[in-house]
């Protein structure tokens, strides 16, 4: 069974890169360029890693990230928060994500953060 990562960004071209090299990965990728009925896009995948864009229409990354956070059976699924804001790190954390990634990243980082959220949750559960 492969391994699931949703993207949400409005940029076709960062989603076209990021599903090409994931998909390299061993990863199954969905896409969407808007966070409405994030619920329900989330729920309609359930994917292992989330990678979500600040700028996201219609209601942002934020907001989105922090509905999903909300949700009982959706907040231990990994968020990682992308964008090309200067202050990603502190929106992130607004946000209630688990990771960040800045814009424009290397490919290689990619790869990296989206392995590394995958494997971490796995321990955090064991710690309760």
């Amino acid at each position: 069974m492969p391994k699931k990562v949703l993207i949400f960004d409005d940029d076709e071209d960062i989603l076209a890169i990021c599903t090409y090299i994931l998909e390299e990965q061993g990863w199954e990728v969905s896409t969407f360029s808007n966070c409405n009925n994030v619920i329900e896009k989330v729920e309609s995948i359930m994917p292992e890693v989330i990678l979500m864009d600040n700028w996201i229409p219609d209601s942002g990354g934020i907001l989105a990230t922090q509905t999903i956070k909300q949700q009982e059976k959706l907040k231990h699924i990994p968020v990682v928060y992308f964008s090309a804001n200067n202050d990603i790190k502190t929106l992130a954390q607004q946000a209630g994500a688990d990771s960040f990634l800045a814009k424009p990243f290397d490919l290689e980082e990619l790869e990296n953060i989206v392995n590394h959220v995958h494997v971490v949750p796995q321990y955090k559960t064991g710690r309760a």
